[in-house]
């Protein structure tokens, strides 16, 4: 672990005041039919119950597979989706229903980074006018203010603010996401959502926006929800990590506790991905191969949703939904929904699961009435 990640976690409080607190959200997108003038009832289970918390001046790393419903609950926090179900509340105000109009003030509050440099900055503006956006839009400066304004976040961020007149296209990778984040920054807002901020840049310029970030949180204050598939960059960054699964939180706990104590299986497997610095270690480690795909969101597995790829899973994984409670001892502050949890020093590579792969897709479907 790096000396700054360290430094990061030690000035948190770990009993701060939650800022953003997230009770059992579900969001359902409706599948339109391919019949003529019949309405379909399925759906697809993007995020289904989840909850969390995020304490001011900490940093929540939120991993998984594609498609497990990372980036849905995120716009669902910053209310680019309404919920379908659950209540979200953000520095002690509900505002899971808040129309429109009475949330404009909480969108100064409230920012997110895109993960595409690219896609997320219009070509056919400039850089000025980009970052500028919210001091329009929310009207509070105009003229020689906002271009004041403007070129202080562009040297906040890292840019040269003498190119305040140029077009996202004369800017590399970086530069560009630095274009985001100072958008993001207009306001100073109290939480900034990170949807993989960093996937699409190499990595010397990963370091250099994972260093911006960390900086802005330790001179301004700020709490993120930092959205990742790299193990590493989330343990570098955050305080606590939330591991999803197919719409659930799978487990949840300080970075650290998760990285020597992981408690789900799937955490165990994301984690024997994780590349070491060591070749020694890394040619020792077993490395933990899931069979098969994710299953679709759409008609999602009965009882333990990972339970048709787990090493570990047997009949009851089928039947019963696993509670997100702490495990094998561990304090309320490390949970995992789990019946079946990983034991210290235990290699789940070479479990075999009491149930067949094919058996058990097979009582799933049955469980579940199709």
């Amino acid at each position: 672990m790096t000396e700054q990640a360290t430094t990061q976690q030690a000035v948190a409080d770990p009993s701060g005041e939650v800022l953003l607190r997230v009770e059992n959200v579900v969001k359902y997108f409706p599948l339109k039919s391919t019949r003529l003038f019949q309405r379909s009832h399925e759906a697809v289970h993007a995020v289904d119950g989840v909850s969390l918390e995020v304490r001011k001046g900490q940093t929540l790393g939120l991993v998984g597979e594609t498609g497990c419903g990372k980036s849905t609950l995120a716009r669902c926090i910053a209310k680019l989706y309404d919920v379908t179900s659950g209540k979200i509340t953000f520095d002690g105000t509900d505002i899971t229903r808040l129309s429109a109009h009475r949330m404009r003030p909480f969108r100064r509050e409230i920012q997110m980074i895109f993960q595409d440099p690219y896609g997320s900055l219009n070509p056919r503006r400039r850089v000025g006018s980009i970052i500028g956006d919210p001091f329009a839009i929310h009207r509070t400066a105009s003229g020689q203010e906002r271009k004041r304004r403007v070129q202080h976040l562009m040297e906040l961020v890292g840019l040269n603010p003498e190119h305040y007149n140029r077009f996202p296209a004369e800017f590399s990778g970086g530069q560009r996401q630095r274009i985001g984040v100072a958008r993001a920054l207009a306001f100073t807002p109290k939480l900034i959502i990170c949807d993989e901020p960093v996937s699409a840049l190499d990595v010397s310029i990963q370091a250099q926006i994972l260093n911006l970030l960390s900086d802005l949180q330790r001179d301004l204050g700020l709490t993120y929800v930092f959205i990742a598939h790299d193990l590493s960059v989330v343990r570098h960054v955050s305080n606590r990590v939330a591991v999803m699964y197919l719409g659930k939180i799978a487990e949840e706990a300080a970075v650290e506790d998760m990285w020597h104590h992981p408690r789900h299986p799937y955490t165990d497997a994301l984690l024997s991905a994780v590349p070491l610095p060591d070749p020694d270690h890394a040619l020792q480690r077993e490395r933990i191969i899931l069979a098969g795909d994710v299953p679709s969101p759409i008609n999602p597995p009965s009882g333990c949703r990972f339970h048709p790829r787990c090493p570990k899973a047997r009949q009851d994984c089928v039947v019963t939904v696993p509670e997100l409670a702490p495990r094998l001892g561990d304090g309320a502050d490390h949970v995992a929904a789990c019946h079946f949890p990983v034991e210290d020093g235990e290699d789940i590579s070479l479990s075999k699961p009491a149930i067949a792969a094919d058996q058990r897709v097979i009582e799933s479907g049955l469980i579940a009435g199709t």
